[in-house]
């Protein structure tokens, strides 16, 4: 492997563990209700270095601070740091995405489309941040916050397959077998509909709160297992195990147990499983709100590594006999 392939891998790694960061961060910013606790953009109330102590904002910081003239709520403190690190966590994944694209160039000569898909990226970013802005503009609207969380997922998308499109590596097929091809895409398509049936449920959840309020958190899966929305999220994380499942018994006949397709097989299997385990918890106690960013971000892991593992079938297998 050469120099510039490793320093793009070691980059773009780092830039996804970022983005993964930053969904958690998301996650419990939305879930702890945190997301106004910057009324403005993209300063925090008026400065860079948000207060500590609501003594340290003038008297009338509600209504100077107000949004589409309507005072905001209460300082707290911790809903400012966990809003305003969130939006950090958006700057440092801009440097790394940057970073990112300045170590593609080599890939000009080598591989173009490695070069405009960090490009593509890069871009997408500066549109997450705009969004970002915009979902503070709207007063957290879900369908804006929706758009923000799949952007993320996007970019999570776009660099997993152009880390993995840029390194020279294949993995031994022991035979074709057409069926692989077939359950791949199929657990990519349940995964697609679990992420946006998901974000649906997502704003259920936000409505029965904003009804019920947070002291009443043991109440909202009373009012959300009701719902179509629910169960059909419910069923579809059922369909995708399954299918990740019937996965596992092709790779065990045409692939090495040591091999990174398998690997990753087993490690999906796991987070789905421990994915499960948290919605379970989630809507039968009371719906933590530090539960709802862990199966938010357990989703984004599932949905990442469903595109990599889809990738490495697709672009680095290579068939060894017939």
């Amino acid at each position: 492997m050469k120099d510039f392939e490793k320093r793009f891998r070691l980059f773009g790694i780092a830039t996804i563990t970022a983005v993964f960061f930053l969904i958690f961060v998301g996650g419990l910013v939305r879930s702890t209700g945190s997301g106004m606790g910057c009324p403005d953009w993209p300063k925090c109330f008026g400065t860079w270095v948000p207060p500590t102590d609501v003594s340290q904002l003038p008297d009338d910081y509600k209504t100077k601070f107000a949004v589409h003239g309507k005072e905001i709520a209460e300082f707290n403190v911790y809903k400012t740091w966990t809003e305003y690190l969130n939006r950090w966590a958006g700057v440092v994944i801009g440097i790394f995405v940057f970073l990112t694209l300045i170590f593609s160039f080599p890939y000009l000569k080598k591989d173009k489309k490695v070069f405009w898909l960090s490009l593509l990226t890069f871009l997408l970013v500066g549109l997450e941040g705009w969004i970002g802005k915009k979902v503070v503009d709207t007063e957290l609207k879900d369908w804006m916050v929706s758009i923000h969380m799949i952007i993320a997922l996007i970019i999570v998308g776009l660099l997993i397959y152009t880390i993995t499109r840029s390194q020279s590596f294949f993995i031994e097929q022991k035979k074709r077998d057409s069926s692989l091809k077939i359950f791949a895409i199929l657990l990519l398509a349940s995964g697609f509909i679990q992420i946006i049936s998901g974000t649906q449920v997502r704003e259920n959840v936000d409505s029965i709160a904003s009804e019920l309020g947070d002291q009443n958190r043991q109440h909202w899966s009373n009012y959300l297992i009701e719902t179509v929305l629910f169960k059909y999220h419910r069923s579809w994380s059922i369909i995708g195990f399954g299918i990740a499942v019937v996965l596992i018994f092709i790779y065990r006949k045409l692939f090495d147990r040591n091999s990174l397709i398998y690997k990753s097989g087993l490690a999906l299997i796991l987070l789905m499983s421990i994915q499960v385990l948290c919605g379970s918890a989630l809507v039968n106690l009371g719906f933590s709100k530090y539960l709802q960013s862990f199966h938010l971000t357990l989703g984004s892991l599932t949905a990442g590594l469903e595109i990599f593992t889809t990738i490495l079938i697709f672009n680095k297998t290579k068939i060894i006999a017939d």
